[in-house]
């Protein structure tokens, strides 16, 4: 009955969710392309041979870039394989297109609806797929069964809130988890939750995202944009949401610190211009990276950035898979979307950069990873704007604490590694 309820109801929400992408498409453009493939449409961009598809679906882009180091090594694993890569949003597919170029395939995934998934399978035909973390849609586990596709939910995590929410609904939740060929989940937490929602074959084999390695050219990119910044204390606010800007902003003011530079970076950039103009409206001198260093520097023939005036309080960070770069042009970084009720962001990526990680109170989408950091001494989570200002003024002091905890945080980002390794493994049972 419930079954029935849903499809329903996606017939009836269909057009809306359309529409939705359609006023989405003044902010980005790119939520008007390849509406055609949101229900099942790839004419003309299926290959036509039998060689074996290994299919993942990344949302967006935190999603796609976690995904890298499993698909990099599948393309290793199997070359005799094609790999198709799927999104839900416009920027996780600019995303995979700058990380993959031709290297993969790409298409949207279809909305949860029989007939559309149904063609989406039919034209593409993968021998097995993979859905990251949470990506748990109903009719796609059914038709995926109904069509003997494995499907794999891969670097599974399930928060406890998550948990709950789901667990209400007995013995539908129990099908739909149980609907998975294999679970490979983060950590025994996970495993457990995932387990009582009805999943099987769960196997508990680390976080992928810890082998995501910032590149050599973007950490030094960094180092050169740290050198054109000089000194000054360094900080900066990654992955930030809409609402939390004014937070970040709040504790910058709090901070106390005269030369201090906040580097600034939105996690969606459909809100660029947003945020400049709340900067503007605090009265502070603020520099887009893309007007600052518009070359990127430093790679062979790249002329470095200009140095940074000393009145520019805030560089705003309005570039797109450059977010090891700013931890490595950093001396402390703060992670977003945790100082508001949002879950929080991925802080491994700046305890691989060796930098002092700070998050907020919300991180119920990263509860192992932080509260692992924290353990480690590799981060301190703060409560509000206040105490970030007071816990960023007493790393900025003492020079010692900073440089023990960037030691910690890489000591952690490293010994955590190797998930991708033990995927891989086991995928290849289901090729």
């Amino acid at each position: 009955m419930l079954r029935a309820v849903y499809n329903a109801l996606w017939w009836l929400i269909a057009p809306l969710a359309v529409l939705r992408l359609l006023i989405r498409s003044r902010k980005e453009r790119g939520y008007r392309e390849h509406i055609g493939e949101r229900f099942g449409s790839v004419r003309g961009r299926v290959p036509e041979d039998d060689t074996p598809l290994i299919w993942v679906h990344a949302v967006s882009v935190g999603e796609t870039r976690a995904a890298q180091p499993l698909i990099e090594a599948l393309i290793i694993a199997r070359p005799d394989a094609r790999i198709l890569l799927t999104h839900m949003t416009p920027s996780g597919r600019a995303t995979g297109e700058q990380i993959f170029g031709d290297r993969v395939l790409r298409c949207y995934l279809p909305y949860d609806m029989p007939r559309a998934v149904r063609r989406f399978l039919k034209a593409w035909r993968p021998s097995v797929g993979l859905v990251m973390e949470t990506e748990v849609w109903p009719t796609l586990i059914d038709e995926c069964r109904r069509a003997d596709v494995p499907l794999v939910l891969t670097n599974a995590r399930m928060s406890q809130r998550s948990y709950r929410r789901a667990a209400k609904f007995g013995n539908a939740t129990r099908s739909v988890f149980g609907g998975f060929s294999r679970v490979l989940a983060q950590s025994p937490s996970d495993a457990m939750r995932l387990s009582a929602l009805g999943a099987r074959n769960v196997a508990v084999l680390g976080n992928l995202k810890f082998d995501m390695n910032t590149p050599p050219e973007l950490a030094s990119r960094g180092h050169a944009w740290r050198a054109a910044i000089g000194s000054r204390p360094v900080w900066v606010a990654a992955s930030t949401r809409e609402g939390e800007e004014e937070l970040v902003l709040q504790a910058f003011a709090a901070l106390g610190i005269d030369d201090a530079l906040l580097i600034l970076v939105p996690r969606h950039p459909q809100r660029f211009n947003e945020v400049a103009a709340l900067i503007e409206k605090k009265g502070l001198r603020c520099v887009r990276r893309s007007e600052w260093a518009p070359t990127g520097a430093v790679a062979a023939g790249e002329r470095a950035p200009t140095a940074m005036p000393g009145d520019v309080k805030v560089l705003l960070g309005d570039s797109m898979g450059e977010l090891g770069a700013y931890y490595a042009a950093s001396d402390v970084a703060f992670i977003g979307g945790s100082l508001l009720p949002l879950g929080g962001q991925n802080l491994i990526e700046a305890c691989g950069v060796g930098v002092p990680v700070l998050i907020g109170p919300h991180v119920f989408n990263f509860t192992q990873a932080t509260a692992d950091a924290v353990a480690a001494g590799a981060c301190v989570q703060v409560k509000d704007p206040a105490d970030l200002a007071r816990v960023l003024r007493e790393l900025f002091d003492d020079k010692a604490r900073r440089v023990a905890m960037g030691g910690a945080a890489s000591a952690f980002a490293a010994r955590h590694r190797g998930a991708t390794a033990r995927t891989v493994n086991v995928l290849t049972t289901l090729l």
